[in-house]
């Protein structure tokens, strides 16, 4: 029998936020009042570029980069295809090669993907059991010829944090430009463009509490980048199209918020992690963490402070998730989720399908309570017995 519940729990917070108040109270104006195109000349239009300018401020001020540096675009899938597509594009056409790694969004995979049909070369370098990308695989993957470095941030199933500052030192080694995609990162943990130093990174509003169809890329200036989409000029000629004005400002105003309540929400969430996988591993016989349960060390590694991925032997991930409906948790990409092969981040990791198949990602938020996991990790431990009842 599931314990009492008062409703549905929301452990969800790596695919999607809610639109933090201040957001939206900062965002409703441009809807009707404010409504100009930010091209335009007249009052209406100057205003609504003032409103887009101030917001590129507040997120170029997030990352620690110069306000023309950032592009505003629709969201990191598209971000990810203009930084990968653009900067190949620009590339002698026989010494096009990218280095990207094994677990990354599959907004970078899907584009390597493209590229390669595109006679790019590719290489995916190889992550350890931990998550982290194998140092080693990736000089050997490096050459005078590598164009482009892609490396994600922080992984969004895992939370890892990927050592972006040693990826791209072993990059300039060689020459290459470097992108990240920090959609995960931006907002949750400090980062700063120069500290990690890439040419180029993709991060998303409404990972931080803004808004969703808008997304920033950011490109270091001189760096060499062809445009996706045509037609207009808007951002410096990389990205025509009529500016999402509300989506902007509230993608500014959310930027804003995070820097301001970055470290406060950082021990908020970590404290929440750290209690529901406490009652997980004793409601749960076997309940383990996926990345500290690994057998290398991990006292160096460094972790997404919201982000708990738990394996479950014995029990599908999906199966788990079905027996509990009111909580909101997921087996791997939300951008991937209708997909039944296991996530290929875990596969990658773990090496095992059938274990892959077995964990279960909880992302915790700025809104989340020690109830609310505390109420989770009962239906998910009467979830997991049923099912492992019913598999025996």
């Amino acid at each position: 029998m599931l314990p009492d519940f008062a409703g549905p729990v929301y452990l969800d917070f790596n695919a999607t936020t809610p639109v933090d108040p201040d957001v939206l109270a900062a965002m409703l104006p441009w809807f009707a009042d404010q409504y100009g195109n930010a091209a335009s000349q007249h009052l209406l239009g100057r205003a609504a570029d003032d409103a887009v300018e101030e917001a590129r401020r507040s997120v170029a001020e997030l990352i620690g980069c110069s306000p023309g540096e950032i592009i505003f675009t629709s969201g990191a899938t598209e971000s990810n295809n203009q930084a990968l597509k653009g900067v190949l594009d620009t590339a002698a056409k026989d010494e096009r090669s990218l280095v990207t790694s094994e677990i990354e969004h599959k907004a970078v995979l899907d584009v390597c993907d493209w590229l390669t049909g595109r006679r790019v070369n590719v290489r995916r370098v190889n992550v350890a059991r931990n998550g982290v990308v194998e140092v080693a695989d990736l000089a050997r993957s490096l050459t005078p010829r590598t164009t482009l470095v892609s490396v994600m941030a922080a992984n969004n199933e895992t939370g890892v944090v990927q050592p972006l500052d040693v990826i791209s030192r072993m990059a300039r080694d060689v020459g290459a430009l470097v992108h990240t995609d920090a959609t995960q990162a931006v907002g949750k943990i400090p980062f700063d463009v120069n500290d990690v130093d890439v040419d180029l990174a993709s991060f998303s509003s409404h990972k931080m509490y803004g808004p969703k169809g808008v997304g920033a890329l950011y490109v270091r200036r001189r760096t060499p980048l062809a445009a996706l989409l045509h037609g207009g000029g808007h951002e410096r000629g990389l990205r025509s199209g009529t500016l999402n004005v509300p989506g902007i400002v509230g993608f500014g105003e959310a930027a804003r918020l995070a820097l301001q309540r970055q470290a406060g929400d950082a021990a908020h969430c970590r404290r929440l992690v750290a209690v529901l996988r406490g009652r997980l591993e004793d409601l749960v016989p076997g309940a383990q963490a996926t990345i500290t349960c690994r057998r290398e060390p991990s006292k160096d590694l460094k972790m997404l402070p919201n982000t708990l991925n738990m394996r479950f032997p014995g029990a599908d991930a999906e199966a788990v998730l079905a027996n509990a409906p009111l909580i909101a948790a997921s087996s791997g990409s939300a951008c991937t989720a209708r997909v039944p092969e296991p996530s290929h981040v875990l596969v990658a990791m773990l090496q095992d399908e059938s274990q892959a198949r077995e964990c279960i990602r909880f992302s915790v938020g700025r809104t989340t309570t020690e109830a609310d996991v505390l109420a989770a990790a009962e239906q998910v431990a009467v979830a997991v017995e049923r099912v492992r009842e019913l598999t025996r």
